[in-house]
């Protein structure tokens, strides 16, 4: 086993990841940026270095840097976590071709296989697994697009080849559609993963998205670890995952896990990966393969009490698999919540903001994975994630019921985050019948409902909060020796914040009379912190109400900022690539 573990990650996973070391008697390293100098991951290793500056691609996406770490601290082996280089073939390459340190992970050929999507098509379809209908190389320009567009019939999606989790992936209901989206899955997939090469496949309206954990080892031997269903997502990013799938019968498990098996083993795959399908109308078809540990990995955990982060350690040494296929059983359910700061009654939009209050559930059938405790600041620099939150019950019955007695004791303050969606979702009559599919929320959950929850159940004060002229209180009151806890309507006059009219509000979110420049009317501001990452007018063009002036990227989520109202535009003081923060101005439209 390795005496010490470098982790090129950050935040929960990166704990995780530690946890195992720290099991197998492994000593640990973190890396941080400076947004992270105080993270808990870096509380959490043995010992730390610094990367650089906040933005990911001059720190935690460094390679140079990362590996001069590993040789500085000492270290034999690296585990990156998912994320930032995970499935990045060149730097697992770099990595092997540095001598007396592993990569813990597979091996660089079979990433760059079966990380690109095309390629994992045709290795997937040469091992007689379905896939769906769609380009086995690259596209090269939008005729093309159009071109796969009349064969397939539209919709159909726009891919970027190392993309993941929705990220470069545009969907075309029309010819007319082609252009804009082609150029967004390019510039997403070149932003986020390096490679602007796209593929196309045809669309599928409404499946349930399935995916089989694997185990592979260096000796032959190939396990998979049953199914997760993924398929509550919204904007394609998943919110709740469980496991098994609620969906699938005994027969349709079999054949998935088989076909997982052996599209894995054809590839000469080893360590942890995930193997990704749709599912519609009894027919399943392979989608991706992800080649690292998945952030819903735990509720595979959950139900076949195998540590799958152990296992990637165990499998770098050189060690065997020590389970046939057959020893492995599903027992109970598991689902995994993601506790981001998103506030789903503004489409989720991101909040960043310190953890005023911070008390998350405890008891039996609960894990907490996170790296944050009360105090901290959840930034804008990265994804939203504040922690997963895992239950796990006898059955899918029960485990939904534990869940409600644990989101109500999860107690968030400062902050928005997605507790009430989640909460929400558990009295929704689709999820809990198990009956939802990758496009439910998109088009079935109410917004009205969304509000409502996140009135009832939301922080009392959170960064970015609506301008009100009063605020609900909670006191508790004895009478009689017996406690109450009492809710005071209209408790003060003060007035929160609006980033678009107070700039950043560094004084916590309450506005100090004429501190702060009230934007003018005609100014288009940011609503959260983030990077430009493309501008779309110029000084003097016209306008019109809906039209999109720019492109913020923040907490690796992509937003089209529109104008308002119509005019000509005055000035556009932001250029691509730059920072900016809450309530700066980003164009001035006459």
């Amino acid at each position: 086993m390795f005496e010490k573990v470098l982790v090129a990650n950050r935040g929960e996973i990166a704990v995780r990841v530690m946890a195992a070391c720290e099991e197998l008697g492994c000593e640990t390293v973190a890396v941080y940026s400076d947004a992270d100098r105080n993270g808990g991951h870096v509380d959490y290793a043995d010992e730390a270095y610094n990367v650089g500056p906040a933005p990911a691609s001059e720190s935690y996406l460094d390679q140079e840097e990362i590996i001069d770490v590993v040789q500085r601290a000492g270290a034999d082996a690296i585990h990156p976590g998912y994320g930032f280089l995970a499935e990045n073939a060149e730097f697992a390459r770099r990595v092997e071709a540095t001598d007396d340190i592993t990569w813990v992970g597979p091996s660089s050929d079979a990433m760059e296989t079966l990380g690109e999507k095309t390629k994992a098509r045709s290795v997937m379809q040469e091992a007689g697994v379905p896939v769906v209908p769609g380009t086995t190389e690259p596209v090269g320009d939008a005729d093309e697009v159009r071109a796969l567009g009349e064969e397939y019939g539209y919709p159909v999606a726009i891919k970027a080849e190392g993309g993941g989790g929705g990220r470069g992936m545009k969907i075309v209901r029309s010819e007319a559609e082609v252009d804009d989206a082609l150029e967004s899955a390019k510039r997403e997939g070149k932003a986020y993963f390096g490679n602007d090469s796209v593929y196309v496949e045809k669309y599928l309206d409404a499946p349930k998205h399935i995916e089989v954990q694997v185990l592979a080892d260096q000796h032959g031997n190939v396990r998979h670890l049953g199914e997760r269903d993924c398929s509550l997502q919204r904007r394609h990013q998943k919110v709740i995952e469980e496991a098994p799938s609620p969906a699938l019968d005994d027969e349709l498990r079999a054949e998935i896990g088989e076909a997982a098996r052996q599209g894995v083993r054809e590839a000469g795959y080893t360590n942890a990966g995930t193997v990704e399908f749709l599912v519609e109308d009894g027919e399943f078809y392979f989608m991706e393969v992800n080649t690292r540990i998945q952030v819903e990995h735990t509720v595979s955990e959950e139900v076949t009490d195998i540590d799958i982060v152990r296992w990637q350690l165990r499998v770098a040494a050189g060690e065997e698999l020590a389970f046939d296929q057959d020893d492995v059983e599903i027992d109970g359910h598991a689902v995994e919540y993601r506790i981001n700061a998103e506030n789903p009654a503004a489409d989720f939009a991101p909040t960043p903001g310190q953890l005023t209050t911070y008390r998350p559930p405890t008891s039996i059938g609960v894990r907490l994975d996170h790296a944050v405790a009360q105090g901290d600041e959840i930034g804008g620099d990265y994804d939203s994630m504040i922690g997963k939150l895992i239950v796990s019950g006898e059955d899918r019955e029960h485990c939904l019921e534990r869940s409600k007695r644990a989101l109500e004791h999860f107690d968030v303050e400062g902050v928005h985050t997605t507790i009430p969606f989640h909460r929400l979702l558990l009295d929704d009559d689709a999820f809990v019948a198990g009956d939802h599919t990758t496009k439910y929320l998109d088009r079935e959950l109410d917004d009205d409902a969304l509000e409502a929850a996140v009135d009832r159940w939301g922080p009392a004060e959170a960064a970015g909060g609506d301008v009100t002229e009063s605020t609900t209180v909670e006191v508790a009151v004895e009478v009689d020796g017996k406690r109450f806890d009492v809710v005071i309507e209209d408790a003060s006059t003060r007035t929160t914040a609006k980033s678009a009219d107070t700039g950043s509000g560094s004084d916590g979110g309450f506005a100090a009379e004429g501190a702060a420049e009230v934007a003018t009317a005609d100014a288009i501001t940011a609503e959260m912190q983030g990077t430009i990452l493309s501008v779309a007018v110029d000084e003097g063009d016209e306008v019109a109400a809906g039209d999109v002036v720019c492109v913020l990227e923040a907490m690796k989520m992509e937003n089209d900022v529109v104008a308002e109202h119509g005019g000509t535009v005055e000035s556009v003081p932001i250029a691509e690539g730059d920072s900016v923060d809450m309530g700066d101005t980003l164009v001035r439209i006459e």
